[in-house]
């Protein structure tokens, strides 16, 4: 890549990236271009400006995404119930094609010849950063230094950062106790304390949730609204999608919702352990089910259900920009026509447990499946026949085994 004139860096303003955008400048004898993204992950951002000025940056890009990442992102995955293994609610995942897009546009309207980022070369993230810039530009070029450099440990980084005087926190002169990486939707926390899967992770690793052997004793009872699949209210109050996320965030930390610890499958290969926290996120899933259960037709639930896996499989290997994926959001999208009212959850001790749901579009009657007097709205004789025809391949099929 000797062509390389101007590099766009994903850049967090931390030591590793800091030390990126070093490394670059040396490498390349390249401008860099910086590029910091407000996902919600809670930091303040201004440091980040600042330290790329320290290190002669001209170009700085610092953007507040939250409203779309909620909205375009993590709303449209939320509507088909995305789950990745059973369990993970791909936080970390859904970030990535967002980030990747504003680097390929960045890129673009800055000249840039390269795109760049910080993910290791053992991790899930460079593939979904590297498919997503492709799938968007073609002929982008990507420079990701942990596949490339010449450094071999963690000392080797720091000595680096002290040589170009790059500023070194005092915590990471040290072994860092694990790895952080935090947005709107959720805090994932992995590495270090927490690469034996028999230890229990300590209570320091949980940043978004109290212990919910710590939250109220007094349940919290909430209300949610829907619109199209999407959740629009809390308690009656109509919310922004970033600002709606944010409500049922500091809900589900304060009733201690949404840890999990889990061995997961990586794209790569390996199996990894991780702690995540996804309060809110958890909270949506819960409420968006409900409202399915009452609005969704049993052919069309019951598909979706079938297609999540695969749905959530591409998502977490970074296939967000694949026809595919978008292929089965427009069917996801399709299905959420009528899923609208509004769903009442109660909060407690870790737990959400839904205990209502209404809706205008509601596929459920009660004339029917009510156990009093229904006359006229279902003939229980009707059921005799459609067992015996369900029934018939079986019996052909115990006759068989009788006669051998």
């Amino acid at each position: 890549m000797s062509d390389i004139k101007k590099v766009v860096l994903a850049y967090s303003g931390g030591l590793d990236t800091s030390i990126i955008l070093k490394w670059l400048q040396e490498t390349y004898r390249c401008e860099v271009v910086t590029f910091t993204a407000d996902l919600g992950q809670g930091d303040e951002l201004e440091p980040a400006r600042k330290k790329a000025e320290m290190l002669g940056i001209k170009e700085i890009y610092i953007e507040d995404l939250r409203e779309t990442f909620v909205k375009d992102f993590v709303f449209p995955m939320f509507r088909a119930n995305t789950v990745y293994e059973g369990i993970y609610l791909l936080g970390t995942s859904i970030a990535r094609p967002l980030i990747s897009q504003r680097l390929v546009e960045i890129a673009r309207e800055t000249g840039a010849d390269a795109i760049s980022h910080g993910a290791t070369g053992k991790g899930n993230d460079q593939v979904r950063f590297e498919l997503s810039a492709y799938a968007l530009d073609p002929n982008i070029k990507v420079i990701a230094p942990w596949r490339d450099w010449e450094f071999k440990s963690r000392t080797d980084l720091l000595d680096f950062a002290e040589k170009h005087q790059i500023q070194i926190p005092k915590d990471k002169r040290g072994e860092a106790p694990f790895s952080v990486d935090a947005n709107l939707l959720h805090s994932s926390s992995e590495g270090k304390v927490l690469e034996d899967p028999a230890q229990e992770p300590p209570d320091y690793v949980y940043q978004r949730t109290v212990a919910p052997e710590e939250a109220p004793d007094k349940p919290t009872i909430v209300t949610i609204g829907f619109k199209a699949g999407d959740a629009v209210s809390i308690d009656g109050q109509d919310l922004s999608p970033a600002n709606l996320l944010t409500r049922l965030n500091t809900l589900g930390h304060d009733n201690g919702i949404g840890r999990i610890d889990l061995v997961e499958n990586r794209f790569v290969g390996m199996k990894s352990r991780g702690v995540y926290e996804t309060p809110g996120g958890t909270i949506l899933l819960e409420a968006h089910r409900a409202m399915e259960s009452l609005t969704l037709d049993r052919g069309a639930a019951h598909l979706k259900d079938e297609l999540m896996p695969r749905y959530a499989e591409l998502i977490y290997n970074g296939f967000w920009f694949s026809p595919e994926r978008e292929m089965l959001q427009a069917l996801i999208d399709k299905s959420q026509e009528h899923v609208e009212g509004e769903v009442r959850l109660k909060l407690y001790k870790g737990n959400v447990i839904t205990i209502g749901r209404s809706s205008p579009k509601s596929l459920y009657d009660e004339d029917i499946v009510t156990f009093e007097n229904d006359e006229g709205a279902y003939d229980q004789k009707d059921a005799e026949g459609f067992i015996k025809l369900n029934a018939l391949r079986l019996k052909l099929h115990a006759a068989r085994k009788n006669r051998t």
